[in-house]
């Protein structure tokens, strides 16, 4: 398959720009403009065309882009510009910044410039800077053709850095980076503007009952000790920190502090009315998210925006202000994506697949087994802890054995465990935390010994050894470079030392990880790296079911362990048999992998 390398210049000011605008903005505005564009065929040398719309169409067509690759740096972009403004569609799409972040952690930058730099491939140039507020006719012969040079180098840089990157890089994570790409740049979801209109409506007013509530005491919100009492008398744990100033435990309720930010996004909405008062935000997450999707729905179907790669376990993350992946179970907006006419909507998602791979990886073969049955394994979780029959379980001993199931495989201790119940409304005091916690380890013990072998793996690691790791042949530690996944691709810890805390005294182990443009230290210990490594096993299984479906449907979205398609209406039943089909089926490194899944059907999202 030919492989062709392209990349837009496009207008762009100090008002209309990718900086202050999303990409699905940007490209859709009536501002946008395509100066010129450069396309390397394999390893031919780039051309670069400038002329208007009709003529860079021209100039594109006569590239065999439907029996092509279609490669780029932030293709996200670049795909969405061919298929929005030229109506170009590519046999397949790859992009170097994608496969940049499952290779890299934090040594290098995702910009073309810094990964260039770091692979010795040559220097990007600046031209782009001087183009600042220009119209293709404001260009000088001389600066058109310079920009022109810019463009082609680029190019050239994009092929070579691909061509480093794609040593030995999995097939299979290529062909989820064009899923993931093509899920944005080819949207099929239609957006229901009467549902988000009503839904805009009644969070509005939602939120004017919510906030006037939550004002009626100003100083309520701005003491942290009455605001903690304010979310715990609506069922939340105040998000707590250690104090940078004084080293002690605090309240975390900055509008730096992720914990407090994440209470936009709770389910109550007093709740995150308390939290938008307290930050000064003007809207809730609910509200901000439905204009948005009202916007885009002036434009054309709904892009889903999504980050291959976003965390080191190789997780999805929302991207360009849409984030899909913190959308609510039980939220209305899924009504409003709907599938086009003549179309049905399938959603499935896989049941309980981190526990399911925990137990599995672990060789806890009673759960495992259970699990294989369709046993109710919440269900004999809690048997365990209340010493009574199965069969004698009620609706709240089963929630307690689930959310032990659910919430303990990854070592958490009894006050974190008291925490997460208080956090549904289920008060239970510490002691008996204690004790169910106990009883986990202590009816699955194969998972506790994990966490320990997992605790000696990163001591490997550290010292650049091999340890053993779960599992035979699952994943193996390889010192310095990390823990190899079944993918081929690695969860890296870099920078992995010894660190003693500044508060406890204790000596802990910590790795280097961003947040934002700086370099902090982040605590790691067994069963962090289980949940790592569960994570990133049970993603991998995801993603093989995303490819597995594409070959004969097309995937619309996917959230978290769930599975969005779109289907042909008279093959409803049929679509959604295949999709339940594929996320069952066990990949061939893991064949007693207990894999199930739940799934629906309907006119929209929230149908299913």
């Amino acid at each position: 398959m030919k492989l062709l390398t392209v990349d837009f210049e496009t207008y762009y000011d100090k008002e209309y720009s990718l900086s202050k605008m999303t990409t699905e903005e940007y490209i859709r505005d009536s501002r946008f403009e395509a100066i010129g564009v450069s396309v390397q065929e394999g390893e031919l040398s780039s051309v670069w065309f400038s002329g208007t719309h009709v003529q860079i169409k021209k100039f594109l067509a006569q590239y065999d882009w439907q029996n092509a690759a279609a490669l780029a740096h932030n293709a996200m972009f670049d795909m969405a510009i061919l298929n929005w403004h030229f109506g170009i569609k590519p046999k397949k799409v790859a992009d170097t910044l994608s496969m940049a972040r499952a290779l890299h952690t934090i040594e290098v930058g995702g910009s073309l410039a810094a990964l260039a730099e770091y692979y010795g491939l040559g220097a990007k140039g600046t031209e782009v800077g001087d183009a600042l507020g220009k119209r293709r006719l404001d260009f000088t012969a001389e600066e058109l053709a310079r920009y022109g040079e810019y463009c082609k180098n680029d190019v050239a840089l994009t092929y070579k850095l691909f061509g480093r990157l794609a040593q030995g890089f999995p097939v299979s994570e290529l062909n989820l980076i064009d899923l993931t790409i093509r899920m944005f740049s080819e949207p099929v979801i239609e957006l229901d503007v009467g549902v988000l209109e009503l839904n805009l409506k009644n969070v509005r007013e939602a939120k004017c009952v919510a906030l006037a509530k939550a004002m009626v005491e100003k100083d309520q919100l701005m003491s942290n000790d009455q605001l903690a009492e304010l979310l715990r008398s609506l069922g939340v744990q105040p998000p707590t920190k250690i104090s940078p100033t004084t080293g002690k435990q605090a309240y975390a309720f900055a509008k730096t502090d992720e914990a407090f930010l994440e209470l936009l996004e709770h389910d109550n909405l007093h709740v995150q009315a308390l939290a938008a008062a307290r930050l000064g935000v003007k809207s809730t997450i609910e509200e901000s998210r439905t204009e948005r999707l009202l916007s885009i729905a002036t434009r054309g179907l709904m892009p889903i925006p999504l980050r291959y790669y976003a965390a080191h376990t190789g997780r999805w993350g929302g991207d360009d202000k849409v984030n899909m992946q913190n959308l609510p179970r039980n939220s209305v907006l899924k009504y409003a994506l709907r599938a086009p006419t003549g179309y049905k909507f399938i959603d499935c998602d896989s049941s309980q697949i981190e526990a399911r791979t925990l137990a599995w990886w672990a060789g806890q073969d009673d759960l495992v087994t259970a699990f294989e049955r369709g046993d109710d394994v919440y269900k004999i979780m809690a048997s365990a802890i209340y010493g009574k029959p199965v069969e004698e379980i009620d609706k709240s001993e089963r929630f307690v054995g689930k959310a032990t199931i659910l919430g303990s495989g990854y070592n958490m201790g009894p006050n974190k465990f008291q925490v997460q119940l208080q956090n549904f409304k289920v008060v239970t005091p510490l002691e008996e935390c204690q004790r169910i916690i106990a009883v986990y380890r202590q009816t699955y013990d194969r998972i506790p010994e994990l966490w320990k072998q997992a605790g000696e793996a990163l001591v490997a690691m550290m010292n650049d050894q091999t340890a053993p790791l779960g599992r035979d042949g699952v994943v193996v530690v390889e010192g310095h470079k990390g823990i190899r996944l079944p993918n081929g691709l690695y969860l890296r810890y870099p920078n992995l030392r010894w660190h003693n805390d500044a508060t406890t005294g204790k000596k802990e182990m910590v790795y280097d990880t961003k947040k934002g443009k700086s370099v902090i230290p982040n605590r790691i210990y067994g069963g962090k790296v289980v949940e790592n490594c569960c994570q990133a096993i049970a993603r991998i299984v995801i993603g093989e079911q995303l490819i597995r479906v594409s070959r004969k449907y097309r995937v619309a979205l996917t959230v978290h362990d769930a599975i969005g398609v779109v289907v042909p209406e008279a093959q409803e039943t049929e679509g959604l048999e295949f999709v339940e089909q594929c996320m069952r089926t066990r990949p061939v490194w893991a064949p007693d992998l207990p894999l199930n899944c739940e799934g629906g059907s309907g006119e929209s999202y929230g149908d299913c």
